[in-house]
């Protein structure tokens, strides 16, 4: 299976992050030995983004999240068991 973002094929996590935020990840996660004239440049760049799209965050862990739910191959993760909708486990304890 392969997934794409917009026209490009993400071929590991690093590629979809990158594709998925617009942006290199560096951007975002800073690199070894940057000085720091280059980590407050790198700064200003990320929040100049997130000033332009406050939703990003939000919108990209929920990209990333049905991702790696839909693919869990393409990352190392185990799928976990999630209650039905609406309904709540009974708590412990509680009158039924």
């Amino acid at each position: 299976m392969h997934t794409y973002i917009g026209r490009q094929q993400a071929i590991s996590a690093e590629d979809f992050a990158e594709l998925a935020l617009g942006t290199p990840v560096e951007l975002w996660l800073g690199v070894e030995g940057e000085t720091d004239e280059e980590r407050a440049a790198r700064l200003d760049a990320a929040r100049d983004i997130l000033a332009d799209n406050p939703n990003l965050p939000d919108d990209l862990v929920r990209m990333a999240a049905q991702v790696i739910e839909e693919n869990p191959d393409l990352f190392d993760v185990i799928p976990l068991t999630r209650p039905a909708r609406g309904r709540r486990p009974a708590r412990k304890g509680a009158a039924a």
